[in-house]
């Protein structure tokens, strides 16, 4: 991309952990303390990216000179066919667009406040276990983790961990199966130190049933019941309505970069 590229990865990314203080994005929390992803510094350590999985998050000063290249920075590797940019203040917007020009969408998420105190376990009891005749959920295992790679649909639920052990020894989740199928589920995307960040879907003509409710239900239970942490990132105003459903508190929208990837593999 013809950038500057002076950036290199955080050998001790507490040495920036100042720059997103205050920031409460659990993939953040993943990338500072070492769990998953990585953290890029400028040359100066007055500009940072933390990127976990598709998701890159701009801290520091938008001003300093390895902005540009932090800004369009895509890891080596990236597993991703998008990278969710996600600036922390809105002077990195006029640098993102910059770089990225037409190859990146603007684009509305929405925040869910981190607190546990509006859960209701007796009402997530009764979500998780209103499922329709004939469905079963089970907790993820090795076959669900195998399973969950090779469908488009649900392959978020593993892809970040490095392989079936490190799932299972790391990460959560729970599958809704129609026979011998996975029709839905709710997994840990990411994991930090205190939790987890939850990716949840259903197969497109499975949708409509109350599934996702289920899963997502089981999925906090889980969570509450082993001291973690379940955090949900909303894409969407219905992601926020079923988030509500099961307790959480809507925080605010946010402004993201949905970036097209394939074309720029680039790295520090």
């Amino acid at each position: 991309m013809g950038l500057n590229m002076a950036i290199r990865l955080a050998d001790d990314p507490a040495a920036v952990a100042h720059l997103f203080s205050g920031w409460p994005e659990t993939l953040i929390f993943a990338a500072l303390d070492g769990s998953m992803g990585h953290v890029w510094v400028s040359e100066t350590n007055r500009a940072a990216q933390a990127v976990t999985g598709d998701f890159a998050f701009l801290a520091g000063d938008p001003m300093d000179a390895d902005a540009a290249a932090l800004a369009g920075h895509v890891p080596f590797g990236h597993p991703m066919e998008h990278l969710l940019i996600v600036p922390r203040t809105p002077n990195w917007d006029a640098v993102i667009e910059t770089v990225w020009g037409e190859r990146a969408a603007r684009k509305e998420r929405y925040a869910i406040r981190k607190d546990t105190h509006h859960f209701d376990r007796e009402c997530l009891e009764a979500y998780a276990t209103q499922l329709p005749a004939g469905y079963r959920l089970q907790d993820m295992d090795g076959l669900c983790y195998r399973l969950a790679l090779r469908e488009k649909w649900s392959e978020a639920f593993v892809k970040l961990f490095l392989d079936e052990a490190d799932f299972l020894a790391r990460g959560l989740g729970v599958m809704v199966f129609c026979g011998d199928e996975p029709v839905a589920g709710a997994a840990s995307y990411a994991v930090y130190r205190g939790g987890i960040e939850i990716e949840i879907d259903t197969r497109e003509d499975f949708r409509r049933q109350g599934l996702a409710a289920a899963c997502g239900a089981a999925l906090v239970l889980r969570c509450l019941a082993r001291g973690l942490y379940p955090s949900w990132d909303a894409h969407s105003r219905i992601s926020v309505a079923l988030a509500e459903k099961l307790g959480y508190v809507f925080d605010r929208p946010y402004t993201t970069y949905v970036a097209n990837t394939p074309i720029c593999k680039v790295d520090a």
